[in-house]
């Protein structure tokens, strides 16, 4: 990951939002202080949709442990298919 200061940012907006655009861009503040991560939108859709999976698969994971397993006949009578 590509690191820069704040101060850094403020002066060179252009040139950290291209390198933002091959790698996520950590901007720091008195030196050491985490302050943002900048990404491109395509890494920032990815990440966000590998979230939602993970969060998905974890639901399922619970409906089965609370309901058992439903059939696949039975699942396509229940949506009338």
């Amino acid at each position: 990951m590509v690191t820069t200061t704040l101060s850094n940012f403020r002066a060179h907006q252009s040139e950290v939002l291209d390198a933002a655009q091959r790698a996520p861009v950590e901007i720091l503040s008195r030196g050491s202080r985490r302050r943002a991560v900048v990404v491109s939108p395509e890494f920032f859709d990815r990440a966000l949709q590998a979230l939602e999976d993970q969060a998905d698969i974890r639901d399922a994971a619970t409906a089965r442990r609370e309901h058992g397993s439903v059939s696949h006949e039975d699942l396509m009578a229940e949506l009338g298919l």
